[in-house]
Protein backbone atom coordinates (compact mmCIF):
# COMPACT_ATOMS: atom_id res chain seq x y z
CA UNK A 1 0.00 0.00 0.00
CA UNK A 2 2.35 2.63 1.00
CA UNK A 3 6.16 3.47 0.97
CA UNK A 4 6.96 4.00 4.46
CA UNK A 5 10.25 6.04 6.04
CA UNK A 6 11.94 3.40 8.44
CA UNK A 7 10.78 5.21 11.75
CA UNK A 8 7.36 5.02 10.92
CA UNK A 9 7.48 1.47 9.95
CA UNK A 10 6.15 -0.16 13.09
CA UNK A 11 3.88 2.62 13.83
CA UNK A 12 2.02 2.44 10.53
CA UNK A 13 2.48 -1.75 10.54
CA UNK A 14 0.29 -1.50 13.67
CA UNK A 15 -2.90 -0.20 12.36
CA UNK A 16 -1.84 3.18 13.39
CA UNK A 17 -2.23 5.12 10.08
CA UNK A 18 -5.80 6.13 10.76
CA UNK A 19 -4.45 7.57 14.00
CA UNK A 20 -1.53 9.29 12.05
CA UNK A 21 -4.15 10.81 9.27
CA UNK A 22 -6.63 12.01 12.27
CA UNK A 23 -3.70 14.42 13.36
CA UNK A 24 -3.54 16.02 9.85
CA UNK A 25 -5.09 19.85 9.80
CA UNK A 26 -3.09 21.05 7.23
CA UNK A 27 -2.01 19.34 3.77
CA UNK A 28 0.50 21.45 1.91
CA UNK A 29 1.20 20.44 -1.82
CA UNK A 30 3.69 21.45 -4.62
CA UNK A 31 2.47 22.91 -7.86
CA UNK A 32 3.95 21.28 -10.75
CA UNK A 33 3.92 17.21 -10.94
CA UNK A 34 1.69 17.57 -7.99
CA UNK A 35 -1.79 19.73 -8.65
CA UNK A 36 -0.66 19.70 -12.45
CA UNK A 37 0.85 16.50 -14.65
CA UNK A 38 4.26 18.59 -14.64
CA UNK A 39 4.58 19.77 -18.07
CA UNK A 40 4.63 23.36 -18.64
CA UNK A 41 2.56 24.68 -21.87
CA UNK A 42 4.03 27.49 -23.39
CA UNK A 43 1.33 29.49 -25.81
CA UNK A 44 2.26 32.36 -28.24
CA UNK A 45 2.98 35.72 -26.83
CA UNK A 46 4.70 34.03 -23.64
CA UNK A 47 1.79 32.92 -22.04
CA UNK A 48 1.75 29.28 -20.44
CA UNK A 49 -1.02 27.48 -19.88
CA UNK A 50 -1.57 24.68 -16.85
CA UNK A 51 -4.31 21.78 -16.60
CA UNK A 52 -5.39 21.05 -13.18
CA UNK A 53 -7.52 18.40 -12.25
CA UNK A 54 -11.55 18.90 -11.30
CA UNK A 55 -11.46 16.51 -8.95
CA UNK A 56 -8.15 17.80 -6.91
CA UNK A 57 -10.03 20.87 -6.90
CA UNK A 58 -13.75 19.66 -5.63
CA UNK A 59 -11.95 17.48 -2.59
CA UNK A 60 -9.77 20.85 -1.40
CA UNK A 61 -13.09 23.05 -1.92
CA UNK A 62 -15.30 19.59 0.28
CA UNK A 63 -12.52 19.55 2.93
CA UNK A 64 -12.20 23.32 3.09
CA UNK A 65 -15.60 22.88 4.53
CA UNK A 66 -14.28 20.36 7.45
CA UNK A 67 -11.92 23.36 8.52
CA UNK A 68 -9.46 21.85 6.54
CA UNK A 69 -6.49 24.12 5.35
CA UNK A 70 -4.39 23.89 2.92
CA UNK A 71 -1.28 25.51 1.58
CA UNK A 72 1.06 25.91 -2.11
CA UNK A 73 4.81 25.92 -1.95
CA UNK A 74 6.34 26.03 -5.80
CA UNK A 75 9.59 27.09 -6.89
CA UNK A 76 8.08 29.01 -9.83
CA UNK A 77 5.91 31.84 -10.11
CA UNK A 78 3.01 32.42 -12.13
CA UNK A 79 -0.15 34.33 -12.07
CA UNK A 80 -1.84 30.70 -13.00
CA UNK A 81 -1.18 29.46 -9.47
CA UNK A 82 -2.48 32.06 -7.67
CA UNK A 83 -5.52 32.49 -9.76
CA UNK A 84 -6.35 28.10 -9.37
CA UNK A 85 -5.12 29.18 -5.22
CA UNK A 86 -7.66 32.30 -5.56
CA UNK A 87 -10.82 30.01 -7.12
CA UNK A 88 -10.11 26.67 -4.77
CA UNK A 89 -9.52 29.58 -1.25
CA UNK A 90 -6.23 28.09 -0.38
CA UNK A 91 -4.52 30.86 1.58
CA UNK A 92 -0.75 29.68 2.07
CA UNK A 93 0.83 30.76 -1.17
CA UNK A 94 3.76 30.68 -1.59
CA UNK A 95 5.38 30.94 -4.92
CA UNK A 96 9.55 31.17 -6.51
CA UNK A 97 10.78 29.62 -3.04
CA UNK A 98 13.36 26.61 -3.85
CA UNK A 99 14.04 26.49 0.03
CA UNK A 100 10.70 24.95 1.05
CA UNK A 101 11.78 24.83 4.25
CA UNK A 102 12.15 28.17 5.56
CA UNK A 103 8.64 28.54 3.98
CA UNK A 104 7.18 25.36 5.73
CA UNK A 105 8.71 26.89 8.98
CA UNK A 106 7.21 30.00 8.42
CA UNK A 107 3.43 28.25 8.05
CA UNK A 108 3.82 26.69 10.99
CA UNK A 109 4.97 29.48 13.44
CA UNK A 110 1.65 31.33 12.00
CA UNK A 111 -0.59 28.43 12.30
CA UNK A 112 0.88 27.13 15.37
CA UNK A 113 0.64 23.97 13.87
CA UNK A 114 2.48 20.63 15.27
CA UNK A 115 4.87 18.68 12.77
CA UNK A 116 2.47 15.73 13.19
CA UNK A 117 -0.75 18.16 12.16
CA UNK A 118 0.57 18.66 8.69
CA UNK A 119 0.87 16.30 5.45
CA UNK A 120 3.07 17.23 2.86
CA UNK A 121 2.20 15.85 -1.57
CA UNK A 122 5.69 16.55 -3.33
CA UNK A 123 6.74 14.73 -6.46
CA UNK A 124 10.40 15.77 -7.04
CA UNK A 125 13.94 16.56 -4.73
CA UNK A 126 12.94 20.17 -4.07
CA UNK A 127 10.20 18.58 -1.69
CA UNK A 128 12.47 16.38 0.28
CA UNK A 129 13.31 18.57 2.99
CA UNK A 130 8.97 19.28 3.78
CA UNK A 131 8.58 16.08 3.23
CA UNK A 132 11.14 14.39 5.51
CA UNK A 133 9.62 16.77 8.83
CA UNK A 134 5.68 16.48 8.16
CA UNK A 135 3.68 14.00 10.12
CA UNK A 136 2.51 12.39 6.98
CA UNK A 137 4.21 12.63 3.75
CA UNK A 138 2.66 11.66 0.26
CA UNK A 139 4.00 11.41 -3.21
CA UNK A 140 1.99 10.71 -6.87
CA UNK A 141 2.45 7.71 -8.74
CA UNK A 142 5.01 9.39 -11.26
CA UNK A 143 7.57 10.98 -8.51
CA UNK A 144 10.79 10.42 -8.82
CA UNK A 145 12.02 7.50 -7.38
CA UNK A 146 13.83 9.19 -4.41
CA UNK A 147 10.87 10.65 -3.07
CA UNK A 148 8.71 7.45 -3.41
CA UNK A 149 11.32 6.04 -1.22
CA UNK A 150 10.54 8.57 1.84
CA UNK A 151 7.04 9.19 1.34
CA UNK A 152 5.12 7.33 3.98
CA UNK A 153 2.30 6.70 0.78
CA UNK A 154 2.92 6.37 -2.50
CA UNK A 155 -0.46 7.49 -4.73
CA UNK A 156 -2.31 5.27 -6.87
CA UNK A 157 -2.94 8.60 -8.81
CA UNK A 158 -0.39 10.72 -11.15
CA UNK A 159 0.27 13.92 -10.65
CA UNK A 160 -2.30 16.41 -11.82
CA UNK A 161 -4.52 13.46 -12.38
CA UNK A 162 -6.04 12.77 -8.85
CA UNK A 163 -3.75 12.72 -6.73
CA UNK A 164 -4.61 15.33 -4.27
CA UNK A 165 -8.04 14.01 -4.07
CA UNK A 166 -6.93 10.45 -3.50
CA UNK A 167 -4.95 11.83 0.17
CA UNK A 168 -7.40 14.09 1.16
CA UNK A 169 -9.91 11.54 0.96
CA UNK A 170 -7.94 9.22 2.69
CA UNK A 171 -7.22 12.05 5.93
CA UNK A 172 -10.97 12.83 5.96
CA UNK A 173 -12.29 9.03 5.94
CA UNK A 174 -9.48 8.62 8.65
CA UNK A 175 -11.06 11.72 10.66
CA UNK A 176 -14.81 10.00 9.98
CA UNK A 177 -15.92 13.31 8.27
CA UNK A 178 -16.28 11.62 4.33
CA UNK A 179 -19.61 10.70 4.19
CA UNK A 180 -20.82 13.53 6.01
CA UNK A 181 -19.46 16.15 3.83
CA UNK A 182 -20.92 14.17 0.80
CA UNK A 183 -24.25 14.24 2.23
CA UNK A 184 -23.94 17.98 2.97
CA UNK A 185 -22.52 18.51 -0.95
CA UNK A 186 -25.75 16.51 -1.81
CA UNK A 187 -27.86 19.38 -0.02
CA UNK A 188 -26.23 22.59 -1.47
Amino acid sequence: MANIRPEQYLIIQRGNLEEILRRIRMILMDVDGVLTDGRFYYLENDLEAKAFDVKDGFAIRLAGKSGMKFGIITGKMTPIVEKRAKELEIEEVHQGYFDKVEVYKGIKERTGFFDAEFAYIGDDLFDMGVMKRVGFAACPADAVDDIKAISDYVCKSEGGRGCVREVIEMVLKARGQWENLIKEFIRW
